[in-house]
């Protein structure tokens, strides 16, 4: 099958959320990430673009009660920039990390020029 989307990983953001997760979360990332790559229109539950912000998006990842949230953005028009990750614990995605994502994609930006 033809990706649809390609990841990329920014410096160690994920990767350091990431090792930290369970096994079970690990691979309910992965099976996520699989559908942000191959499908042509990604279900909201999965991939959702976070209002008022410059283009951050939300993959969103749910495993029993844990709601865990791994900001991204778009680098070209099917390149998925993959910055950090956090377990959400309250209704609204904190505001703490909404602003390190929007600082991690202005570094991102930054270095590539």
């Amino acid at each position: 099958m033809i990706k649809k989307r390609e990841l990329i990983f920014y410096k160690n953001y994920f990767r350091d959320f990431y090792k930290l997760q369970t096994k079970k979360v690990q691979t309910k990332i992965i099976w996520t990430f699989k559908i942000i790559e191959d499908l042509d229109r990604i279900p909201e539950a999965y991939f959702k673009h976070l209002e008022n912000t410059n283009g951050l998006y939300e993959i969103r990842i749910q495993l029993g009660n844990g709601i865990y949230r791994i900001f991204c953005f778009f680098d070209d028009q099917n390149l998925v920039v993959v910055g950090q990750g956090f377990q959400k614990k309250t209704q609204k995605t904190p505001l703490k990390e909404i602003e390190k994502a929007q600082k991690i994609r202005k570094e991102y930006f930054d270095e590539k020029e």
